[in-house]
């Protein structure tokens, strides 16, 4: 049985409802999923004694623009035991724009998350610390949304004096 087989298996004994879409391009496994269990599931990655994904090496998102469901959560994850890479990606609708932290599963998503939300403008539920990392706080914009100009927004963000 293959590791990608071990990991649905053991997805859907845990979460029978849980509706999985999958994709394998060139070793690159992902699991697609509902937003709703994405702390149950990452739990389990991370927990299990036969998977063990301990490393969250990334987390970010995809901004569609036009789709129904505007943003897309990606989260990279490594198995060190395994030596086995894990995507999973989880929707959020634009009229919610947020979803569940996952720093209580992995204590590196709290600065993922609060990257994401800075740039993006998707809140993470629960998050211990969520605020700006890069930009001001009282910065009303989100850099990375397809609506915002390439160049900027001329005089939304005061520069610094010589």
């Amino acid at each position: 049985m293959e590791f990608k087989d071990k990991i649905l298996e053991k997805l859907n004994s845990n979460f029978p409802s849980l509706h999985v879409e999958t994709t394998d391009f060139r070793g690159d496994f992902c699991i697609k999923f509902s937003a709703d269990k994405v702390v149950e599931v990452c739990n389990l990655l991370k927990h299990d004694s036969e998977l063990q994904f301990v490393l969250c090496e990334d987390i970010t998102a995809i901004d569609w623009a036009t789709s129904k469901n505007r943003f897309t959560m990606v989260y990279h994850l490594f198995s060190l035991e395994n030596k086995f890479r894990l995507r999973l990606k989880v929707d959020i609708d634009e009229s919610i724009s947020a979803v569940d932290t996952v720093s209580s599963v992995w204590r590196t998503a709290n600065w993922q998350e609060r990257e994401v939300y800075d740039m993006y403008g998707i809140t993470f539920n629960n998050h211990p610390d969520l605020r700006r990392m890069y930009m001001p706080e009282e910065f009303e914009y989100h850099p990375l949304r397809k609506e915002f100009p390439v160049m900027g927004i001329p005089g939304s963000l005061p520069l610094p004096k010589k």
